[in-house]
């Protein structure tokens, strides 16, 4: 055996700094990677021999890419080619559509641990309409209550909890919690900033999808990453126009189903009558679920385990008793550790959630890239959420006074901006979603979510999905909850504590 690190990221500035104290070259490229990886599956010989013979022949490298990617179909190749990218200054807002790409990696700066200024973006939709005195005025007029709320939530909070506060190394905990809950009166065209760890394969459907979106901001983030992306690997990045299934598709959804909610009487038509947004709906409710997904889970849990069919399999899961159901989940879970994922069989039963939930809950929502996770737009006739400490701090009446001008801005930029008018939305109001998991997945969502050091709202929305599908399937369900209370769980099925804690690490 032999393994060789063929390569790994490198920082472009010590990339560049690396170039100017060497002669010219052209192979300081990820397209060679591409190119001796792609060539594994018909040459013999090794494969650092294949990378060494690469680079020393960039233009046929290229050409190869070309072949083997676009003509031949094997797409996977330009996964090969990696690319970390600072996206910088960009709003809260396109941050959302940025970050819906499943195969990616980000880190994005987190209003709940940083303080925010005064930074946000200003639409060129709402420039070019005339609207930008308005625009301007109200997205301050939420900077200036964030940065009031601050100052009231922090001592509030300090006093609160007045045991925590004693000790100087929780007082960034508690002022992280008043950060947090400031934030839900600032816009959504706030700056911020995430890395972008991407392969190129990602990358190209990225570039396509963003030069479809009717955003000006995102047009014009795609167009820089597309720039840089291309100079550096123009081979594994082709395809990169809008195609009318990305530009088109959801326009024409939108124009077809909307007749469904018009009813033809004779009086000609008239809308279809529908209590107001948001009114008498749970912020959780499950919507759907695999039937019998206990069965499910059991009988690919008993197909991996034997040698017998699936259709057996479910057969003789359907044969045992409660206990003995329960005792093979038992021993599908007894070694796992709060860190563990449930077994992949898991993954055979699933679970769909209707949400509805504020911006900032969403933040945190989006990175469960796993799910599948479809939205509707913000819409402030669904209302907005207010963090419990804004009313406790005497400061409901101005957040909602506030939350008010900021709808009446957002009717009057509507017309003229379309949905650049999102923008002016605060991180309070709402959207709903819809989540589909499977328990494994769920699984995560559970013991990142629930856990006392995740936000609020999402803690409570992952509690209560959590609740939901114990009552949907208690066996493979039973060990769902967050990494904290992971020992009294463990302990309470099993009789003992898991070899390692949140707390005490291994034994």
């Amino acid at each position: 055996m032999r393994v060789v690190l063929a390569g790994y990221n490198v920082d472009k500035e010590v990339i560049d700094e690396l170039k100017r104290h060497s002669p010219d070259r052209d192979d300081v490229t990820p397209e060679t990677l591409s190119a001796s990886y792609a060539r594994i599956s018909r040459d013999p010989r090794p494969a650092d021999e294949l990378r060494r013979l690469a680079r020393r022949e960039v233009e046929r490298v290229r050409r190869s890419n070309q072949a083997i990617i676009f003509k031949m179909g094997h797409h996977s190749v330009a996964e090969h080619a990696v690319f970390n990218f600072d996206i910088i200054g960009v709003s809260r807002l396109a941050l959302e559509e940025i970050e819906k790409f499943r195969l990616c990696s980000y880190t994005e700066k987190s209003q709940r641990y940083i303080k925010l200024g005064d930074d946000f973006v200003i639409p060129a939709e709402i420039r070019m309409a005339g609207l930008e005195r308005a625009f301007v005025r109200t997205v301050r007029e939420q900077n200036s209550l964030y940065h009031s709320l601050y100052e009231k939530l922090k001592p509030y909070l300090y006093n609160k909890y007045g045991e925590l506060a004693g000790n100087p190394k929780n007082h960034p905990l508690l002022e992280g919690w008043a950060k947090e809950d400031a934030r839900y009166v600032v816009s959504l065209a706030t700056e911020g900033q995430v890395g972008l760890t991407i392969n190129a394969r990602n990358l190209e459907f990225l570039i396509r999808r963003f030069a479809a979106k009717r955003l000006e901001e995102l047009r014009r983030l795609n167009e820089q990453i597309c720039a840089l992306a291309r100079e550096v690997a123009p081979s594994v990045i082709l395809f990169i126009e809008a195609t009318d299934f990305d530009a088109r598709t959801q326009e024409e959804l939108e124009d077809a189903t909307r007749p469904l909610f018009v009813a033809q009487g004779t009086a000609g038509q008239r809308r279809v009558p529908r209590r107001p947004a948001g009114e008498g709906e749970e912020a959780v409710a499950l919507a759907g679920a695999t039937a019998d997904g206990d069965d499910k889970i059991l009988a690919a849990l008993l197909h991996t385990s034997t040698r017998s069919p699936y259709s057996l399999c479910l057969k003789r899961v359907r044969w045992l008793t409660p206990d003995q159901k329960k005792e093979i989940i038992k021993t599908a879970l007894r070694h796992m550790e709060f860190f563990d994922f449930p077994p992949r069989e898991f993954e055979y039963a699933d679970l769909t959630f209707s949400l509805l939930v504020s911006a900032s809950c969403f933040a945190q929502l989006k990175r469960h890239r796993m799910a599948t996770l479809t939205s509707q737009d913000y819409d402030p006739a669904l209302g907005v959420t207010t963090p419990p400490t804004i009313e406790a701090v005497g400061a409901g009446r101005d957040f909602r006074e506030l939350i008010a001008r900021t709808n009446e801005t957002y009717t009057a930029l509507l017309p003229k901006a379309g949905p650049a008018a999102t923008y002016v939305l605060t991180n309070a109001h709402r959207r709903r979603v819809l989540l589909k998991v499977n328990v494994r997945e769920l699984y995560h969502v559970s013991r990142l979510r629930e856990d006392p050091s995740a936000q609020w709202e999402i803690r409570e929305a992952a509690g209560r999905m959590s609740e939901l599908a114990r009552k949907e399937m208690p066996l493979s369900c039973m060990l769902l909850g967050g990494k904290d209370r992971y020992p009294a769980l463990y302990q309470k099925i099993f009789g003992k504590l898991p070899k390692t804690t949140p707390f005490s690490g291994p034994k």
